[in-house]
């Protein structure tokens, strides 16, 4: 082997490794991102209560909520598709477009107050929360059903049914149950604002924690 020829191949072969180190450095990264698992949804379907009415977004329940899941389950991401004002009707008839677009893992379905200050036909509300049930279910999703409470100016018969709406669903169905949202600060008048129906920000903290004992145990 001449000299020249060696010099020659000695540089070709440099050449070809520097190229096939470039290449390896720039595929790395899309490599590493095309194998990194997605985060998993919790996918809160709530109405007023859990849209932060009157609030900033960030200063709710659910956006206080993401932020520990943050923190304590690094993987999860929470996707608020609450509305002010929304009926078990309406969640019933938005949830296969949520479920389709957001994939969650975890459902929360927060809704029936509208429904109760209404004075609306509780097999109604059932056949709607138990549609979003079995759909989320379906999906693959697990299910936290969130229960809410009538005054008693209401009337006995509804109120005691409209509470039992949500136990029995939630035992027919295996879901996880909360069965009053605002059980740590109803009886705080100044909880609320002025409408003694919506939390103040100060309160949003103690719903966070009071959902978070049920919700916790689904973040597997």
């Amino acid at each position: 082997m001449t000299t020249a020829y060696a010099g020659w191949r000695g540089r070709v072969q440099c050449a070809i490794g520097l190229v096939l180190l470039a290449f390896t450095m720039l595929a790395a990264p899309a490599f590493a991102q095309a194998t990194a698992p997605a985060p998993r949804t919790v996918l809160v379907l709530g109405d007023s209560l859990s849209a932060a009415y009157n609030l900033r977004a960030a200063q709710g329940w659910v956006a206080l909520t993401a932020e520990r899941i943050k923190q304590a389950r690094p993987g999860w991401r929470v996707v608020n598709a609450s509305i002010s004002g929304e009926t078990t009707a309406g969640g019933a008839s938005r949830i296969d477009a949520e479920l389709k677009r957001h994939r969650p893992a975890v459902v929360v379905i927060e809704l029936g107050a509208n429904d109760g200050l209404r004075g609306l036909p509780l097999e109604q509300t059932r056949a709607n929360l138990k549609r979003m049930i079995r759909a989320s279910q379906a999906s693959g999703a697990k299910v936290l059903l969130i229960g809410m409470r009538m005054p008693p100016n209401f009337g006995r018969d509804y109120t005691q049914g409209f509470e039992r709406t949500f136990s029995d669903l939630a035992k027919q169905h295996k879901t996880a149950f909360l069965p009053f949202l605002l059980e740590p600060i109803a009886l705080d008048r100044s909880a609320f604002q002025a409408d003694n129906l919506h939390p103040v920000a100060s309160a949003q903290p103690k719903l966070r924690d009071h959902v978070w004992s049920k919700l916790l145990p689904l973040l597997k």
